[in-house]
């Protein structure tokens, strides 16, 4: 499974929200209703299926479904280069 695929795949388990609202422009939390407590349990699955480590201020940041690919993307792309 694609990095994508597999982002959208936790995010959709997580918010239980149906997989055609997850587009690369939604917004987590206007769009998608992601709570502070979503939040966190997104955090914890891309930290432990990526195995990489996203501080609190870079999930604040990452605000849609294509910026959080594109940092989960950038996070493992390091983690290999290391």
């Amino acid at each position: 499974m694609l990095l994508e695929e597999k982002v959208k795949d936790i995010i959709i388990q997580v918010t239980k929200v149906r997989p055609e609202e997850i587009t690369n422009e939604a917004r987590l939390v206007q769009d998608l209703g992601v709570d502070s407590f979503a939040t966190v349990e997104l955090v914890a699955a891309f930290e432990a299926e990526f195995d990489i480590d996203i501080p609190a201020e870079d999930a604040e940041k990452n605000d849609t479904v294509g910026k959080v690919i594109n940092y989960i993307r950038q996070k493992v792309e390091e983690k290999i280069k290391k």
